[in-house]
């Protein structure tokens, strides 16, 4: 008997510890001056999901003025605040598509997750320096 509890105990530890959180984030565009409405608009959604250490994130974008070309996962000190690059992410080469990646983060990664620090940034032909972001927020 004590040993089925135990076990019992054991599962719902090891099941606990991979419990699945939601993370979301509504791309918007970046800071922009007059100069650069011409090059900068769109809009979309990511989602995320943590599971252990593994972070799969699945997004749509659209209303771009010109293609894609890259989209990152960055680290910001704070939310609003550019940050480095940390992880790629595969992006549709147009002006409207989907982006997707899977990628492991550290410990440290994962509480800048759960703190709103990691964020998505698309870059496209004509913003080549970022066209739209959000930061991932956890779903509550």
């Amino acid at each position: 008997m004590r040993t089925a509890l135990l076990c019992l105990c054991v599962m719902a530890v090891s099941l606990s510890a991979q419990a699945t959180k939601s993370f979301k984030t509504r791309l918007s565009p970046v800071p922009i001056d007059v100069t650069m409405q011409a090059t900068i608009a769109g809009s979309g959604t990511v989602t995320a999901l943590l599971t252990g250490s593994k972070l799969t994130l699945t997004g749509t974008f659209e209303g771009l003025k010109s293609p894609a070309t890259t989209a990152k996962l960055r680290k910001s000190p704070t939310r609003g605040v550019r940050g480095p690059e940390l992880y790629d992410l595969t992006v549709t080469q147009a002006t409207s598509g989907s982006i997707d990646g899977t990628v492991d983060l550290t410990p440290p990664q994962i509480a800048d997750l759960q703190a709103g620090r990691l964020y998505v940034q698309v870059n496209s032909e004509r913003a080549a320096e970022g066209n739209l972001w959000g930061w991932l927020l956890e779903k509550r």
